[in-house]
């Protein structure tokens, strides 16, 4: 891709950037556009976003000096440019993938990477931290925070909006204004966003004038002061709908966010400043890639594709989050008290045909979970049926929502949490592994994990006629295809607090049992089937239920068994395996008992501190790296049986052939 002129080649440090004349970055931006569009089509990643920001990202490097100056991205998710312009060009080929460099701004990657992100509107708050910070120890640094117009909807980005204009320090915050987060911006900021943008012609004067009367001979610096404060006095006349003045921000803007001479003017009018300043600069999410200019929203996140052709409907199976949408439509048919709210993330949590087909009992809340979950909890209160779309890293966000206004008030609230378990390639933030031992000690909540499409719809059917709230969760990927024996397993009805068996032996005195969480049945099912072909024959019970359990049921069904394995798509801290081990040990003393799950902690001496384990990788690496694929669940069960040495002999031999396809 690159040769001896290559622009981007030439960048080894910050000063580099800045030898290049302006003729020369409109080339290096284009470098920069055919790099991130190469790479993503091989690894994945979010495209449109960072597309967008690219002309950005070179001015602001251009001008403010980092790492000494901080910046911060708000999401992260549009870092790239970032990171090729900070020392990372080569190890670019590898981003999002096992061991490579992350999508998102990491501490421990690079000193330019100074606050990690991955979550919507924490960039203000954490900006402003570290210029108090800077301050306290008497630096003069300055800090920048780049916020989307979509992360802006959420609650935080406007509680540190009005914190900075309290201690009116000179904050940078830098609106990034594409009228598009993962689904198109709602609400009355973004049309707010879209009145102070007509106001471009004035600002254009403004800049042109300002710099006019700043060259006149003697009574230049006198006139300008004047001038400053005519205008002032004009804003406060004509102009008192700014949210941003009236918190104490200077506001710049809009500029347009593609031209790099225009940046670097106002960029370094505003580091003189010593007072808080709100830029406001229009770009084009998807710009330089046609097909990702026409749909942003489909390019936000996105696989590999062909950079020819753009993303092409393949023959998939069918995904968990197409299973529910369909769920959620065939219940809202049937009964016109459900309604469907998200976060954001209409086409992510499958709500798309819902919306096209009630439109009115559809709501997108913008980023703002917190407030999704109380709306909801409203709706609730006035008895409608209301279904809450949201990842789960997203439902993070909404914990003392979930517990004051929906759980202590026991409203039939369900809660669809996609994503649930290991995502993938976006690394620890956005990972699902919480939300078990988040939820579950909650008064109320009723938590389950279907395994297979007909089960999630029966599980959002059950939800919908249940009284109080209910947690469904599931994972991003596949719905597993099943053989006959195990589609009836599956549409047995649900019993509350009862699993199923999906593989039950014949025998009076069986030893082994395994028991799952839903998502985990693909990897489970290869286990057994590898365990047996070790002699080592196990049942396999499907939980369902999280949340209640029927104990006396649980006691009774593990009895008969020398060994019980728990396996849960969930962080085993504070987990259902740590509950569930319990009353085995208590109720079924003969019984050995394991739990296998995601451990997330690990010990670093070199920072003295406890630090996630790698969480970047596909979701099958992922598997794999956590013992949960067939062929880790396989060989921790068969250490955890074996007695004879000649056992231990043939697993290691075993599990040299694998254990099949294990996923």
């Amino acid at each position: 891709m690159y040769d001896d002129k290559s622009l981007l080649t030439q960048i080894h440090c910050i000063d580099d950037l800045r030898k290049f004349c302006q003729g020369e970055l409109n080339r290096l931006a284009d470098e920069i556009r055919e790099t991130i569009i190469s790479t993503v089509s091989r690894n994945g990643g979010h495209l449109a976003s960072n597309l967008g920001v690219v002309e950005l990202t070179i001015a602001l490097h251009r001008v403010f000096n980092s790492p000494e100056d901080k910046i911060i991205w708000d999401v992260g998710h549009q870092c790239y440019t970032h990171k090729l312009l900070t020392g990372r060009l080569e190890a670019f080929a590898d981003l999002r993938k096992q061991g490579g460099i992350a999508g998102f701004p990491k501490l421990s990657e690079s000193p330019h990477d100074a606050f990690n992100t991955g979550h919507a509107s924490t960039s203000i708050s954490a900006a402003l931290g570290m210029l108090v910070a800077s301050r306290i120890q008497s630096e003069n640094n300055r800090v920048v925070a780049v916020i989307g117009d979509g992360a802006l909807t959420g609650g935080l980005a406007y509680e540190a909006l009005s914190h900075t204009g309290q201690l009116g320090l000179p904050l940078v915050v830098i609106l990034n204004d594409n009228k598009m987060s993962i689904s198109p911006n709602v609400g009355g900021l973004s049309k707010y966003l879209s009145r102070l943008t007509l106001k471009s012609r004035y600002q254009n004067f403004r800049r042109k004038f300002d710099a006019m009367a700043q060259k006149l001979p003697f009574i230049g610096p006198v006139f300008f002061d004047l001038v400053v404060r005519l205008k002032r006095a004009v804003k406060a006349v004509f102009y008192t709908d700014n949210f941003f003045v009236d918190l104490g921000f200077e506001y710049v803007g809009p500029i347009d966010g593609h031209q790099i001479p225009v940046m670097e003017q106002v960029f370094r009018d505003v580091r003189k400043l010593e007072r808080p300043v709100v830029i406001h600069v229009i770009t084009r999410k998807g710009k330089g890639y046609g097909f990702a200019e026409d749909d942003p929203g489909a390019y936000h996140g996105v696989g590999s594709f062909s950079i020819a052709g753009g993303l092409k409907e393949g023959a998939l199976s069918r995904t968990f989050t197409q299973a529910f949408g369909t769920a959620l439509l065939d219940a809202a048919r049937r009964d016109g008290r459900v309604t469907a709210v998200t976060a954001a993330m209409e086409k992510g949590t499958g709500l798309s045909p819902f919306k096209a087909e009630f439109p009115r009992r559809f709501f997108d809340t913008g980023i703002a979970e917190g407030h999704a979950v109380t709306f909801a909890a409203g709706l609730a209160a006035m008895g409608l049926r209301p279904v809450v779309a949201i990842y789960s890293t997203f439902m993070q966000r909404a914990v003392d929502q979930v517990i004051h206004d929906v759980s202590l008030q026991h409203h039939p609230v369900v809660f669809a949490l996609d994503r649930a378990g290991l995502v993938g390639e976006d690394g620890e933030t956005h990972q699902g592994f919480y939300d078990i031992s988040l939820f579950r000690p909650l008064p109320d909540m009723r938590i389950l994990a279907p395994a297979a499409e007909v089960e999630l719809s029966l599980m959002l059917n059950w939800a919908l006629n249940s009284p109080g709230p209910s947690i469904i969760r599931y994972p991003k990927g596949a719905c597993p295809s099943l053989s006959r024996e195990e589609e009836a397993a599956f549409s047995q009805s649900l019993s509350e607090g009862r699993g199923v068996f999906v593989r039950q032996s014949l025998d009076s005195a069986p030893s082994l049992c395994i028991a799952f969480t839903g998502s985990l049945y693909p990897q489970v099912r290869n286990a057994a089937d590898f365990l047996e072909s070790c002699g080592l024959p196990a049942d396999l019970y499907h939980l369902r239920f999280l949340k209640p359990l029927d104990e006396d049921y649980f006691s009774y069904i593990f009895a008969p068994y020398g060994t019980a394995i728990i396996v849960e798509e969930g962080v085993l801290q504070g987990g259902f395996g740590e509950y569930a081990a319990e009353i085995i040990r208590r109720e079924c003393r003969q019984t050995r008992i394991l739990c296998l799950g995601i451990e997330t902690a690990s010990w670093s001496e070199g920072r003295g501190s406890f630090e996630l384990a790698d969480c970047q990788g596909t979701r099958q690496e992922l598997l794999h790296s956590f013992g949960l694929d067939g062929r880790g669940i396989a060989a921790t069960v068969l250490d955890f049986c074996a007695e004879k040495e000649e056992i231990t002999g043939k697993i290691k031999k075993g599990l040299k052939v694998g254990c099949g396809q294990a996923g």
